[in-house]
């Protein structure tokens, strides 16, 4: 009896320990799947940068709607440009769409070269950037006029987002010219209501402003000379990403890489997403239109 309780006890602990063994690894398998699981819709997540200019608010939103028809959950966070910079440097953002070179960004590419990939391809390669008055202002043509006619635009520029690029490049004409100017930081929306009143009352204006924008052919604007070039000539539009980028989303990194625009398409994008109440709903409408160009991206 003792060695049948004995026998009974040894095959009732081998049943015990498969048992333990067999819960161990059902319990292991689960947690790798759930481990797989995460890391898999972790990698479907993008965090793309936005900022409040009208052309950047256009291409966020169309890739918003361009990755997500492909399976991604795209986040946009809005940021100025330096913020962006900043945060592409520490990894709390995947991606920025719009970095002007050579000149307007030059100081976050001499900055940040090392810790953030500034891509070499280019989604548009005929931007300009300026200062611009109302083409009813016929005697000012060039930024040596500026001076001259200083009282009539109150020794004032009227500027927009602090920290941006171009108002770096504003403050350096300023210099170059030694004009008797002060640059007001505003922000975008700021500057184009400025800009809006003065041309509705046809009163002098001076701001800066770049090409692509819908605002130079609505306010019909032109851009002033700059004999000394401190604004450089045509402007190429990079995107730049987080470190481990490429690795981490090789193949939205390659659609990036693909994606260009032309003045009437990035025009086109521009004013759906304008005349929309939802930015998304512009840019979804335009993508909706424009199939056979999306795909020479995303192929």
């Amino acid at each position: 009896m003792n060695k049948w309780k004995k026998e009974l006890s040894f095959i009732l602990s081998i049943l015990m320990v498969v048992v333990l063994t067999a819960c161990g690894s059902i319990s292991g398998e689960s947690s790798s799947d759930q481990a797989g699981s995460e890391s898999e819709g972790k990698d479907k997540t993008l965090t793309i940068g936005q900022i409040n200019w009208a052309e950047n608010i256009a291409v966020t939103n169309m890739w918003k709607v361009i990755l997500e028809d492909k399976g991604y959950n795209v986040k946009l966070n809005y940021l100025n440009m330096g913020s962006t910079m900043t945060a592409l440097e520490s990894g709390d953002l995947d991606a920025s769409l719009e970095v002007w070179l050579p000149v307007q960004d030059a100081n976050y590419l001499e900055k940040y070269q090392d810790t953030v990939n500034f891509s070499d391809a280019t989604w548009f390669d005929n931007a300009k950037v300026g200062l611009v008055v109302p083409t009813y202002l016929e005697d000012i043509n060039s930024v040596k006029d500026l001076n001259e006619n200083k009282e009539m635009f109150d020794s004032e520029i009227v500027g927009f987002d602090p920290g941006a690029g171009t108002m770096d490049v504003t403050e350096q004409l300023i210099k170059d010219y030694d004009l008797d100017y002060e640059l007001l930081p505003s922000s975008e929306s700021a500057m184009l209501a400025e800009i809006n009143k003065a041309v509705k009352d046809e009163e002098p204006i001076v701001a800066p402003l770049w090409s692509p924008h819908w605002a130079i052919s609505k306010y019909d604007l032109k851009f002033l000379e700059d004999p000394q070039n401190t604004f450089g000539g045509v402007e190429k539009i990079h995107h730049a990403t987080r470190q481990g980028f490429e690795e981490d989303y090789p193949e939205v990194s390659k659609w990036f890489k693909n994606w260009k625009m032309d003045d009437q398409q990035i025009g086109e994008l521009i004013d759906y997403v304008e005349s929309s109440e939802e930015p998304l709903d512009g840019a979804a409408k335009w993508v909706e239109e424009n199939p056979d160009l999306i795909d020479e991206w995303v192929k």
